[in-house]
Formats: structure tokens, C-alpha cells, sequence
């Protein structure tokens, strides 16, 4: 049932700048990056319960977080030798 809420227009809206608006860092609400002068984005994939498992575990026995241990995977396997270009 939908009630006479706030109007979410715009929500899931398209850029115009598509390659602005993937280089266009989020900011706290204190408008600082999350890792200080270190640009960052946040990506969200969806992964099987038992290979979420497999990830903790591994990364815990390596003494890393899962997000280094990630974020090391995936700079080896796309490399930025393309002069950033795609």
C-alpha cells in the first residue's frame, strides 16, 4: 500500500555525465572521503552465504579484512596499465 510520502523522483535517475559521476567521490555527512585524501567508491556484489564464509575465514587466517584482502585482489586482476583509460 503506498502512502502520500516524500516523492522519490530522481532516485534512480541516470547521470547525464556518466564518466563525472563515477569519478565523483562520496563524502561522509561531514563532507569528508571516507579514507581521507584516498578517492574510494563503495561496491556491493552479491555472493553465495558459504562463499562469503570462505572469504572470512581466509582472510582471517592471512591476518587482513576482507575488504583489503578484496581490494588487493581485484588491483592485480585489473591493473590500472591502460593509462586509466578503458
Amino acid at each position: 500500500m503506498m502512502t502520500g510520502g516524500k516523492s522519490r523522483h530522481g532516485f534512480a535517475a541516470r547521470p547525464s555525465d556518466p564518466d563525472a559521476w563515477v569519478k565523483t567521490s562520496d563524502k561522509n555527512e561531514l563532507g569528508v572521503a571516507a579514507r581521507g585524501d584516498q578517492f574510494t567508491a563503495r561496491l556491493t556484489i552479491d555472493v553465495t552465504p558459504n562463499l562469503r564464509g570462505r572469504i572470512k575465514v581466509i582472510a582471517f587466517r592471512r591476518g587482513v579484512t576482507v575488504a583489503d584482502m578484496l581490494r588487493d585482489l581485484l588491483a592485480r586482476e585489473f591493473p590500472d596499465d591502460d593509462g586509466g583509460k578503458l
